[in-house]
């Protein structure tokens, strides 16, 4: 196994351990799992570039590395909808993973038809939204957690505070939804996108 396929496959092992993390919800936990995020993202960037420049693209990396961008995504956005102060609405969630699940159908019946399916642009600026979101998201969710360990108070307890606190507690409590709400935009319409490039090959003869 080559080093950008070991690469990809330790984000995949890296997935349970964020989960465990983020399970835990607490103060320390939540910035390991801010970190093993970071971590696994890093590792996206580096195995892609390492196999293009030294000729390591193989078939299990074709295959595993757009599935453990799923699972780290998917693992992160279905953690927040359980964090009852990030407001993440699960239908949310649904939309997001269900356009994944949508597309990667789609690139199947290309593939059989002998259709490439290039990244778009607007696949590429939803994957951009989706991580800004995610680390965003886990900045807040580690923000919460120290000021529940330290103040023993809740980002709802602040909106009953000062006007500095009420705001803090506003900016904490609502960023996420809208954070989540311009993501799931972002990801339906580039995978309206896709469906409506490549709706030929529903009706094309194989």
């Amino acid at each position: 196994m080559n080093l950008a396929n070991k690469l990809t496959l330790l984000r995949v092992i890296l997935v349970p351990v964020f989960i465990v993390f983020m399970s835990l919800n607490s103060f320390a936990a939540n910035i390991i799992a801010l970190l093993v995020f970071i971590a696994a993202s890093i590792t996206d960037y580096f195995d892609g570039k390492i196999a293009r420049k030294h000729g390591m693209v193989t078939t299990f990396g074709i295959f595993l590395d757009p599935l453990a961008d799923k699972l780290l995504v998917a693992s992160a956005f279905v953690s927040f909808v359980a964090v009852y102060t990030l407001n993440v609405p699960a239908w949310m969630v649904i939309c997001i993973i269900a356009r994944e699940f949508i597309i990667t159908g789609l690139r199947s019946i290309a593939a059989s038809k002998n259709v490439i399916i290039a990244a778009s642009m607007w696949g590429k600026i939803k994957t951009t939204s989706q991580m800004i979101a995610i680390i965003t998201i886990l900045v807040i969710l580690t923000v919460n957690s120290a000021i529940i360990k330290f103040y023993s108070v809740t980002p709802y307890d602040l909106i009953d505070g000062t006007k500095l606190q009420k705001m803090l507690g506003i900016i904490l409590l609502n960023t996420p939804f809208w954070l989540m709400l311009i993501t799931t935009i972002l990801t339906v319409y580039s995978g309206l996108s896709y469906i409506l490039k490549y709706k030929n090959l529903f009706t094309e003869v194989k």
